[in-house]
């Protein structure tokens, strides 16, 4: 539950209330249960489900994403083609984590020219 907490505040549906702490300074169990103990979920989900009606929510996308869907392949295909773990790429696609230089240039050539990445795989 802690983790979508954290998860739910970072995309903002907690729009007036207040947020959970960073990643950096999270929350102890009895400050955690003081916090849920004041929310109103139902109160929560409908505000999430006014924003998503009046436009107010995006949907974000990543490099990783567009280029993993370019290829045609499942997360864990691209993770063995780029020699890196199905986690590793689902951070990427979530923003979590960020690809080195080679990972990097490795994307880039999957969005721009996704069938030479899958011919070079494929030798």
């Amino acid at each position: 539950m802690r983790k979508l907490t954290f998860a739910l505040a970072l995309l903002g549906v907690f729009a007036g209330r207040s947020a959970v702490p960073s990643k950096s300074k999270p929350l102890s169990e009895a400050q955690l249960r003081a916090y849920e103990s004041k929310r109103d979920l139902a109160v929560e989900l409908l505000d999430s489900v006014q924003q998503m009606k009046a436009g107010k929510t995006q949907v974000v996308s990543s490099p990783a994403i567009e280029a993993r869907e370019r290829t045609g392949l499942s997360q864990s295909q691209f993770a063995k083609l780029l020699g890196v773990s199905v986690r590793t790429i689902q951070g990427w696609e979530q923003g979590r984590k960020q690809p080195s230089g080679a990972a990097r240039t490795l994307l880039a050539i999957a969005r721009k020219n996704p069938k030479a990445l899958l011919a070079v795989a494929g030798e």
